[in-house]
């Protein structure tokens, strides 16, 4: 059984629709894909709508947090996405993205680069603006050679030069919302150091005191030394340990289910949650 629990599709920051990705999953012999765009849930729909026989669909959102000043993520599996309080968090997070967005091209700009709004909000279409956006922007205009070659101290790096602090969740209260919501709450790349600052080791138990349920372990931006440490620091504060691509579709390299995540941790989390269930796939559309 191959589970792909993080990725993206055009409702944020990735390239693939959301029926797009689930028929690239079930391609990609995935028998369990989580959707978790950046701070909605608007692709579950169309993704439910498109589910191909086989494929299992969970419901879920990457949550944008910050702790003492240090960007982390949260993602949230099957949650009640009517809850109010939470949704109402996730519309905060979203509709700062663009004036954050719009702040970054003025910066850039400022720093000789000639972006403009109207080619980022192209890239962006009708997901949630976001950087990957702007750093496709940056390729496109030749000022860097890749998406990754953007996320670093010269251009939009957290606190690089042309970086923007935007609204960002709590991430105790984030995990307590989850919770309230019928959710399962998982720290997405917890050691990707090279994304900007980590949150130390030392909040990750606190948040585990709190009620997070997992940390993600298996990813691209974490190397074996990382991977190793972290598992141990699961094992000590009793946290679940999640593997998964964080796919974007044509923005990244990773490929769907380049990481997977444990069959039983599956089943645990599914356990766990009240929310909502996985939804089994019964051939879907194929418009």
């Amino acid at each position: 059984m191959r589970i792909d629990l993080h990725t993206h599709s055009t409702a944020s920051d990735g390239t693939d629709t959301p029926a797009e990705l689930v028929r690239h999953a079930a391609a990609a012999g995935l028998d369990v894909v989580a959707l978790t765009d950046h701070d909605t849930t608007r692709g579950h729909a169309e993704a439910v709508a498109a589910l191909p026989e086989g494929l299992t669909l969970v419901t879920g959102a990457e949550i944008s947090c910050a702790l003492d000043g240090v960007s982390m993520h949260l993602l949230a599996y099957l949650f009640d996405p009517a809850e109010p309080e939470l949704l109402r968090e996730r519309e905060l997070l979203r509709d700062d993205r663009v004036p954050r967005a719009q702040a970054m091209v003025g910066r850039l700009r400022e720093l000789g680069v000639p972006i403009a709004w109207d080619q980022v909000a192209r890239i962006a279409g009708d997901g949630s603006v976001g950087r990957p956006h702007i750093a496709t922007a940056l390729v496109e205009l030749g000022v860097v050679p890749t998406v990754s070659d953007a996320f670093t101290p010269e251009w939009i790096a957290d606190g690089g030069r042309a970086h923007i602090v935007k609204h960002e969740l709590d991430p105790f209260t984030a995990v307590r919302l989850v919770k309230a919501a019928g959710g399962v709450a998982v720290f997405a790349h917890p050691a990707a150091a090279k994304r900007g600052r980590t949150v130390p080791e030392q909040a990750i138990g606190e948040l585990a005191a709190a009620g997070l349920d997992g940390i993600e372990v298996d990813h691209m931006d974490h190397d074996r030394p990382a991977r190793e440490r972290l598992r141990g620091l699961a094992r000590d504060l009793g946290l679940l340990t999640t593997g998964s691509s964080d796919y974007h579709g044509s923005r990244k390299e990773v490929g769907l289910g380049e990481y997977t995540t444990d069959p039983e941790i599956y089943g645990e989390i599914t356990r766990r949650a009240t929310g909502a269930f996985p939804v089994p796939g019964a051939g879907g559309s194929r418009a």
